[in-house]
């Protein structure tokens, strides 16, 4: 596996948490949650790792482990206000879900779809 150009930065409390929904305001996160005991989160850490090995991205990457971080996912639903399922990517910029996608939606090319949609608009304001 080759190094990563777009390094995975685990949340693993509320802390870390509050800290990067609080840094989109600033510059658009991605929040990955996966579940080590799950297939599907298997399949999609695959796709995450291939997103993150190809051209730097103009966001920030996250990690939620939801068996060793149950209260950060937790917060990530409660506070981001979308409905927990693993795996799970979020984007989030200014506090707000821009896009989020599970399961078999968490794919390098859906996630990089999203990132286009969304962010263009996003950057064109500046």
């Amino acid at each position: 596996m080759g190094r990563m150009t777009n390094p995975l930065q685990e949340l693993t409390s509320i802390e870390d948490f509050d800290l990067a929904v609080a840094a989109s305001a600033t510059r658009p996160i991605l929040i990955y949650k996966h579940s080590a005991t799950c297939g599907t989160s298997a399949m999609a850490f695959e796709e995450v790792t291939d997103l993150l090995q190809g051209p730097p991205l103009s966001v920030d990457v996250y990690l939620v482990r939801i068996q060793t971080s149950r209260a950060v996912s937790r917060a990530v639903e409660t506070t981001l206000q979308v409905r927990h399922e693993s795996p799970q990517m979020l984007l989030v910029s200014n506090g707000q879900v821009l896009w989020h996608g599970s399961h078999y939606r968490v794919t390098a090319k859906s996630i990089q779809a999203a990132l286009v949609q969304h962010l263009t608009v996003v950057s064109t304001g500046a």
